[in-house]
């Protein structure tokens, strides 16, 4: 019988386990979010957050998922007159093309089988209609395990499209992936901080261009809560627009802490050796539902190929040990699995865990 007070250890794609050390930095005092402590804290947060992601733009905190980001991207850049053109290859990256139309924005999709990644060379293709504002990305898909070859496209499209905007949505890649926000030209890139940075859900990371901060100034009816400039205003002051979630940015500080003394460097080697180790196992003991050259270094998507009970094997490993990974998403449930390889589990985490899996399928 499941019991919350005695959760299981996750390897899920999100959220990830979170050890203890962080745990204690979320339960700091509360702070008075418009005094000159919480300042203090926002302002370190941020200044590291921007090296993290190799950005001398804006750095904003959201106490909302990262779907939240989604919304604000579209509302704030997008005009209602302007088109948007949405890249699809997964579940995450659909839902995207469908909040643009919630938001009562025009969208074209740029559309693959799960599986397969988006590529410069089709997005270029799509683009060369001329009639976009803006592209939305998704760098790593959670749903399929696709990593797409997000600096390929990002140089193309400064290269070729540099009027258009660009939104990328690194749920699973910020942290364990590289990401540089300047030198890609990116426009609005995000991510929650459940997976790669290592916390509990509920909060958000997103860096925003100067040029579109400048152009939400012109796009009416942003709405409040995700509102750039209001947003931009409050940041003026160290401070965010709405009550923070001051546990969350304790956390954030204390990871981003710890990610630039080892080295973003050394955090996405990290990262790659901990998916290397899981793709190699998975392809002796099963397949990988991708194409290797574009699966993820943060979570991989493994290919059910012996017809096992996913389900079964995930409630015997459970039982076993207390820990849980994840099945496959949506229309993929039992033809894949999925483990994290992210955040601040280890490789020997990884060794244990694919071990108690063979244990069970023998």
């Amino acid at each position: 019988m499941a019991d919350w007070r005695n959760p299981p250890k996750l390897y899920i794609p999100g959220p990830i386990q979170v050890p203890d050390d962080v745990l204690k930095e979320l339960s700091r005092p509360v702070l008075g979010h418009r005094g000159k402590e919480y300042a203090q804290l926002q302002a370190e947060t941020v200044d590291m957050l921007k090296k993290v992601l190799f950005t001398n733009q804006n750095v904003f905190l959201s106490t909302s998922s990262a779907s939240g980001i989604w919304e604000a991207a579209i509302r704030n850049c997008v005009a209602p007159d302007e088109t948007v053109l949405s890249t699809c290859c997964g579940a995450f990256s659909d839902k995207w093309a469908e909040v643009v139309t919630m938001c009562g924005r025009k969208v074209e999709t740029l559309k693959v089988d799960w599986g397969k990644p988006i590529t410069a060379e089709m997005l270029d293709a799509k683009l060369a209609a001329g009639k976009y504002a803006a592209v939305t990305l998704v760098h790593n898909e959670t749903s399929t395990g696709v990593m797409n070859p997000i600096e390929d496209i990002s140089k193309m499209m400064q290269k070729k499209y540099p009027n258009v905007l660009v939104f990328v949505d690194s749920v699973s890649g910020m942290i364990g992936l590289p990401v540089k926000f300047d030198e890609w030209g990116w426009d609005v890139g995000f991510a929650s901080v459940q997976k790669c940075f290592g916390l509990p859900p509920g909060f958000a990371v997103a860096a925003v261009s100067k040029r579109a901060l400048e152009k939400s100034k012109t796009v009416p009816f942003r709405g409040y809560y995700f509102n750039f400039e209001e947003w931009a205003k409050a940041a003026e002051k160290n401070q965010t627009l709405v009550t923070p979630s001051e546990p969350h940015i304790y956390g954030l500080h204390y990871q981003c802490t710890k990610l630039l003394k080892e080295g973003m460097e050394n955090v996405w080697a990290r990262h790659k050796k901990m998916a290397d180790f899981v793709r190699g196992w998975a392809k002796k003991r099963f397949g990988l539902f991708c194409e290797e050259k574009y699966a993820s270094n943060t979570l991989t998507t493994i290919k059910n190929t012996r017809n096992i009970n996913v389900a079964e094997v995930i409630a015997a490993v459970q039982k076993n040990h207390n820990v849980v990974f994840g099945n496959g998403y949506k229309k993929l449930k039992e033809a894949t699995f999925r483990i994290a390889h992210m955040g601040d589990i280890s490789l020997d985490d990884m060794k244990k865990l694919t071990s108690w899996i063979d244990e069970v399928v023998g």
